[in-house]
């Protein structure tokens, strides 16, 4: 297939016009009819465990050395049982691998342990996040009737994102197991799990690492007191080659303002001093969730939206674990994914993709991603969109502080913090972006040159717009005067954005953008797109005869 010039501009998708468009704009919604129906990109797929050749239209710069990894779920039913959620399928790892202009490709299931069991008897048999296994049918009804009063078990089905620990690459997901992988063959490793290491019975799947390889991440402990919050701090190096996790430590732990409902979290922030986690609205019912298999429900069913509370950001001191006594508050908002945080003038700089209602997570179930005409379309319009904002919260503040003063003193900055109260600071937002975002369906999955500029001022970040229930666009932001570019092919859905910097970078911007891309309409129609990431033209795309869910994260592993 040759290679298809696509227009790069400020509105490649036609504008809306109408009034009612327009007003709906303002809610951070648009109203869209005639969806196209995005079905075959939640589908089972076969494993491709042998690297099988692309071909290349257009031109792959020779510099880029190494492999996209991606991560998500690849498998939504065993025999005839069927998962509920887009979170619960089981996790497919594939790779692009770049090497002389040249791309090869395969894929590979994790070997977790829910996936063998699963396989091995062709039913489920391990709960997910919205699917509860129900009782063996081999089992006698005695038996049967017990297992329902059990705890549902952690899954190991880690199918969310790529990390880096030690030098090392695992797979990851939102419980306290993950694995360790062979990045070059995909093959499974060992399972590692987080509570042999640490307190905690969680981590999040994007932990943010020092540049000299220390690791911080986040995680929830669960005691007869209630739930904790705790901030996790792993080592660079290893020791010996079997290592994982050794040497991990809690760096401190924060009371949720609820400890029978803490916050859901999927990721945190982090400036050079400082982690930032937001305690956000969307709540989690322990009662719920411990009684969930007994009332034969998904954990999905005890996580909610609250709100009428707050959303509060803590911010601890990386190198000492001290807590800021100072909260800062905001309206509710949900948050999936931060773009960046860092500190300048005496102020810390938050920039992440937020949205006003937090009941997404509990909408990707996998009957309303398979809906077509107008089902679909009010699947879509009913939910909210995130949008990319930043907070600017000061670091100075004590008991001197006057009540009552816009405390953001930065010229060009339109975010405020006003003192209202001891150790409270009330924050609001200013947009990272112009009027014609709405237009793209705001921005998820942001990234940026996260080696050179995270924790830094940056200029720069890129992410997808969803103007359907996974990204139909990618994008780039220039934060000097918010512009946007584009790029936009009806019926093609791309994947997270993942920025490579050039060997002989100057600007912020040197670099490509890799995305996995994927289409509903054609059988074997995936590929590797390649964008310059400074003109966001493209350069190349390397062509593969699998089809490929819609996956969730990956990262650029260059080649040694």
């Amino acid at each position: 297939m040759p290679p298809v010039k696509l227009e790069v501009s400020d509105a490649t998708i036609p504008p809306s016009s109408d009034a009612k468009t327009k007003e709906l704009n303002k809610c951070n919604q648009i109203e869209l009819k005639g969806l196209e129906c995005i079905a075959p990109l939640v589908q089972s797929v076969e494993e491709t465990p042998e690297p099988i050749a692309t071909e290349v239209c257009g031109t792959i710069p020779t510099w880029i050395r190494g492999s996209l990894l991606r991560n998500g779920p690849g498998k939504f039913e065993f025999g005839n049982q069927y998962y509920n959620h887009w979170f619960d399928g089981m996790a497919m790892l594939h790779q692009f691998k770049i090497e002389d202009g040249k791309v090869t490709y395969r894929s590979r299931f994790l070997q977790s342990d829910a996936y063998k069991k699963n396989s091995e008897r062709d039913r489920i048999m391990v709960s997910e996040f919205g699917t509860v296994a129900m009782p063996d049918p081999c089992k006698n009804f005695f038996l049967r009737f017990l297992s329902r009063f059990e705890m549902i078990e952690a899954t190991d089905n880690a199918s969310v994102s790529f990390v880096k620990y030690k030098g090392d690459c695992f797979v990851s997901t939102e419980t306290n197991y993950m694995y360790r992988v062979d990045p070059e063959s995909l093959e499974t490793q060992n399972k590692v799990d987080w509570t042999k290491f640490i307190a905690v019975n969680m981590a999040t799947a994007h932990p943010h690492t020092e540049p000299d390889g220390t690791s911080y991440n986040m995680g929830n402990s669960y005691g007869r007191k209630g739930a904790l919050y705790n901030i996790i701090k792993v080592p660079p190096m290893k020791n010996n080659p079997e290592e994982t996790l050794e040497g991990a430590k809690v760096l401190c732990s924060i009371v949720p303002a609820d400890k029978a409902r803490p916050s859901y979290y999927h990721s945190f922030a982090m400036s050079e001093n400082y982690v930032v986690f937001i305690e956000q609205p969307i709540k989690m019912d322990l009662l719920k969730i411990v009684t969930a298999k007994l009332r034969g429900k998904g954990i999905s069913e005890g996580v909610y939206w609250d709100p009428k509370q707050d959303t509060v950001f803590h911010l601890v001191e990386k190198h000492t674990g001290q807590t800021s006594s100072v909260k800062f508050h905001t309206k509710a908002l949900s948050v999936f994914h931060q773009i960046n945080a860092y500190e300048e003038d005496g102020f810390l700089m938050l920039d992440m993709c937020c949205s006003d209602n937090g009941e997404a997570i509990n909408n990707y179930l996998i009957q309303n991603l398979r809906k077509s005409g107008e089902a679909l379309d009010q699947v879509y319009n009913t939910m909210y969109r995130a949008f990319p904002r930043r907070f600017v919260l000061p670091l100075n503040v004590t008991n001197d502080t006057p009540t009552g003063v816009n405390l953001n003193t930065r010229p060009a900055s339109s975010a405020t913090s006003f003192k209202t109260a001891k150790d409270k600071v009330v924050c609001k937002f200013e947009d990272l972006h112009g009027e014609d975002l709405y237009e793209y369906g705001g921005l998820e999955f942001p990234q940026i040159n996260y080696s050179k500029f995270n924790t830094r001022p940056y200029r720069y970040f890129y992410g997808c717009g969803f103007r359907h229930l996974v990204g139909d666009s990618l994008l780039k932001i220039d934060l000097e005067g918010k512009k946007v570019k584009v790029w936009y092919q009806k019926g093609l859905f791309p994947s997270e954005p993942v920025f490579v910097p050039s060997p002989d970078a100057v600007e912020e911007d040197d670099g490509v953008i890799l995305s996995v891309v994927v289409t509903p309409t054609e059988d074997k129609s995936t590929f590797l797109l390649v964008l310059d990431a400074k003109t966001w033209e493209e350069l190349g795309r390397a062509e593969v005869p699998v089809n490929i869910p819609y996956g969730f994260h990956g990262t650029f592993n260059p080649t040694a």
